[in-house]
């Protein structure tokens, strides 16, 4: 359930109508995972179609009626406009790599290449990750919890929107892949994010020939490393 409250903390809303009903609600472009995230829920509720003008891809929302879990939620911290005001729930440990994921499919970027810097004359493979918010609060304490799994990033105020980003380069993005998927059962997870850092560990393989690396592993307290392989799962 971790993923999921990451996920709505980057793409749910609470909503209570004129009757007084409440309702939780995660609205996004990728119709297959609010399917998983369904099955997880033993949900039964329908999954709408949200068209919006001026966008060629439907929106897809999962809307359900429950008290409690509106109640939960707003225990935790959550209000029916969250966008500037949403603030890190606490999560235990065990679970914490969970709720990153969810928010990393929900509100996450990663991004793969090879990319030519200042006075070299030979590519360089970059892997970034970015978490993108409204509200700066969150995602420094998003960096702050990282930091205590060994993860560092730089955390920027957009100086002409609204949203703030968490920056993480090559080194930082590997443990978080290791965070992110390398539990035992990981089952929820966003595909076409994942194959990116796949695409990124095949394309090095091709470059070094180097079949695995070294990486501090985040989930271990004692600062341990492990091997990073060129495919998962």
């Amino acid at each position: 359930m971790a993923y999921v409250l990451g996920f709505f903390t980057a793409d749910g809303n609470l909503i209570v109508n004129k009757r007084g009903a409440s309702f939780w609600s995660i609205e996004i472009c990728d119709r297959d995972i609010l399917e998983k995230i369904r099955k997880a829920l033993s949900s039964e509720h329908k999954i709408s179609v949200r068209k919006k003008k001026g966008l060629h891809n439907a929106g897809y929302r999962l809307q359900i009626g429950s008290k409690e879990i509106y109640s939960d939620l707003r225990s935790l911290g959550f209000k029916t406009h969250k966008t500037f005001s949403l603030t890190l729930p606490f999560v235990p440990d065990a679970y914490f790599p969970d709720f990153v994921r969810g928010y990393f499919d929900g509100d996450g970027n990663v991004w793969s290449g090879f990319v030519l810097k200042k006075g070299r004359r030979v590519r360089t493979l970059i892997l970034q990750v970015v978490f993108t918010s409204c509200s700066h609060q969150f995602l420094y304490s998003l960096q702050k919890r990282l930091e205590t799994y060994g993860i560092t990033g730089g955390l920027h105020k957009h100086k002409t929107g609204n949203y703030s980003r968490l920056v993480y380069s090559v080194r930082s993005s590997q443990s978080l892949y290791l965070l992110l998927y390398k539990k035992k059962n990981v089952n929820l997870y966003l595909y076409r994010k994942y194959r990116i850092f796949q695409r990124f560990f095949c394309a090095r393989i091709k470059k070094c020939g180097r079949g695995v690396a070294w990486q501090h592993n985040p989930l271990s307290r004692d600062r341990s490393r492990v091997q990073i392989p060129s495919a998962a799962h």
